[in-house]
């Protein structure tokens, strides 16, 4: 199995060459946002817990609670393991947000094997845990296993970009992103970096996730 992965920005740059081939459309986007920031993170434990804390919650209130749980040492699954619910609470998390983090201690992912995993397979195997659906595995093969060719067709800034830059006449679904945009693997990627990009251009805001 090839996995093709976006290691720097000079790579970054070829894929998007190759996407404007194909989407002439992204030329017009890429001159005005430029190269887009990778956003790599180191992955693993840490990163999952951190984005299931931070799900609907505000920037700062997720770094808060975050924070309180770094400072209180309870961000390995020794540590929540050995904690109360209580001991959890304490530092901000809610009973749901506790279940969640207690069902990723739980299915003890093997973080290194998930690098040799084909994208769905990454997906099935993150789903399977309370509280991860298919975007927060989606940022991950982004952002953590560096992965060339995802586009995360359930992301509303994405949608809305696509939209504006394919002429849409309204939000395309999920079902027709994925449909409308197939033709552009294995640089799909890139397409997304471009997108959320696009977005914070076109709100005069920052778009890309985590």
């Amino acid at each position: 199995m090839n996995i093709q992965t976006i290691e720097n920005s000079e790579e970054l740059k070829n894929h998007i060459s190759a996407l404007i081939v194909i989407e002439p459309r992204f030329a017009a986007a890429y001159e005005q946002v430029g190269v887009p920031n990778l956003r790599h993170n180191a992955g693993g434990f840490k990163q999952l817990m951190r984005a299931m804390v931070g799900q609907q919650l505000s920037v700062t209130a997720a770094a808060s609670i975050w924070q309180r749980l770094v400072d209180a040492n309870l961000t390995t699954p020794q540590k929540i393991t050995k904690a109360t619910d209580e001991a959890l609470r304490e530092q901000g998390l809610s009973k749901q947000k506790t279940r969640y983090v207690r069902s990723l201690v739980e299915h003890d992912i093997d973080f290194a094997v998930l690098e040799t995993m084909s994208n769905e397979t990454v997906i099935k195997t993150l789903t399977v845990v309370t509280g991860i659906g298919r975007w927060t595995a989606e940022m991950y093969l982004l952002f953590s296993l560096k992965r060339a060719d995802v586009l995360a067709i359930d992301d509303l800034a994405i949608k809305v970009a696509a939209m504006t830059l394919l002429d849409l006449p309204e939000r395309p679904t999920p079902k027709q992103l994925n449909n409308l945009t197939q033709d552009w693997s294995p640089h799909r990627s890139a397409a997304s970096l471009l997108l959320w990009s696009y977005y914070g251009s076109l709100r005069n805001k920052t778009a890309i996730p985590l």
